[in-house]
């Protein structure tokens, strides 16, 4: 009987990933049956695509993120402060 597995939404990142070196494992021991070996396979494509999203996802946060740090930079606040003080 297969074990019952957690829906991919469910699963932290470090979870997924977890998961998914757990079943590499099981797969290059050789001790498992043609059957389980593709059901297992089967999860870590899954597991594989589901980490990479989140991968992508966060990628595209990162970027957004350094995009408005960048932007604030080169803002008017950031140009009046450019008045020669010296406090720079």
């Amino acid at each position: 009987m297969t074990p019952e597995v957690t829906p991919l939404a469910e699963l932290t990142f470090g979870e997924a990933l977890g998961e998914l070196e757990g079943i590499v494992r099981a797969l290059e021991s050789g001790e498992l049956e043609l059957e389980e070996s593709l059901e297992r396979y089967e999860r870590g494509v899954a597991l594989l695509r589901a980490c990479r999203e989140r991968l992508a996802g966060a990628e595209q946060r990162v970027t957004m993120l350094i995009g408005e740090i960048e932007s604030d930079e080169d803002g008017p606040a950031a140009q009046a402060g450019t008045g020669g003080t010296g406090d720079e």
